[in-house]
């Protein structure tokens, strides 16, 4: 009898201190039951938002790696990719979907680029444009507000975006309708909310969260580390970005009680057992 337990590739970089990357996505996915199939990009004691930190590059190692991966024929249900660092990272990535993607498989993508209007200074024109190419080759993208206004070529107009603009990002990042899109992060007065388009269902719909004003580091990976677990057991987008959403809200607001230092992240981990209800 096979192992009733679903995998997901996880590409993305690993820090030893801080909640975010494969430090999210490893203990979320675990607690939903999915097997999460870690490559790391890069390796760092712990993220940039401190003061210092150890930094050491995977690119070099990345097709090695997966030629291991090859040899034992892996097969995964779901490949999620987060934070890539160069454009060698990202040619490395498509090729990974390209080769291990199935007629089953899902592909998450989270275009991580920039914030609050401005791309990383890690960033360039050519890595944005080769992001686009990755994200193309996705079932599911979730940028943020920034990220979707550079894939989409619209100038970036504040996070508070309203209903029409919001339209026009959804139909432009849809691909025609094939593919889905969750713009995160958008502000409406009181609530933080996520808009969607579904491209099974062909709907439009915003799912709204009490706005939590204390923000976070790793606060978007939490987010795709529980809309990834989800759809790879089997929910539709809509229960699976709900989920996601309202774990994130529970955890921010939980973690903004206490005086810790924001760059820890959300303390996430004693409300991993909500995941399974």
């Amino acid at each position: 009898m096979k192992l009733p337990i679903k995998k997901c590739a996880v590409i993305n970089d690993f820090s030893g201190f801080g909640r975010c990357s494969i430090s999210v996505a490893l203990p979320v996915l675990s607690a939903l039951g999915v097997q999460c199939c870690s490559i790391p990009t890069a390796i760092l004691s712990n993220h940039t938002g401190y003061p210092s930190y150890f930094f050491d590059s995977y690119t070099d190692k990345m097709n090695s790696y997966i030629s291991e991966w090859k040899k034992l024929n892996l097969e995964f249900d779901t490949i999620f990719s987060g934070f890539l660092g160069c454009k060698e990272q990202i040619e490395i990535v498509s090729d990974f979907i390209r080769d291990f993607r199935a007629e089953n498989t899902h592909i998450i993508v989270d275009p991580v680029m920039g914030d609050n209007g401005k791309i990383y200074t890690t960033y360039t024109d050519e890595m944005c444009r080769k992001m686009r190419d990755l994200a193309s080759l996705a079932d599911i993208i979730t940028p943020n507000v920034t990220e979707a206004c550079i894939l989409a070529g619209e100038e970036y107009k504040g996070e508070d975006i309203d209903e029409k603009f919001e339209r026009k990002l959804l139909e432009a990042l849809s691909l025609g309708g094939k593919r889905s899109v969750l713009i995160t992060g958008v502000v409406r007065r009181e609530y933080v909310c996520t808009c969607v388009f579904d491209k099974d269902t062909q709907e439009f719909y915003t799912i709204k969260n009490r706005r939590i004003n204390k923000s976070y580091p790793g606060t978007g990976d939490l987010f795709a580390s529980v809309l990834c677990g989800e759809i790879t057991r089997g929910a539709s987008l809509f229960e699976a970005s709900k989920k996601a959403s309202d774990f994130v809200e529970k955890t921010t607001e939980f973690t903004s009680q206490y005086d810790t230092d924001v760059n820890d992240g959300i303390a996430f981990e004693s409300h991993l057992k909500l995941l399974l209800k």
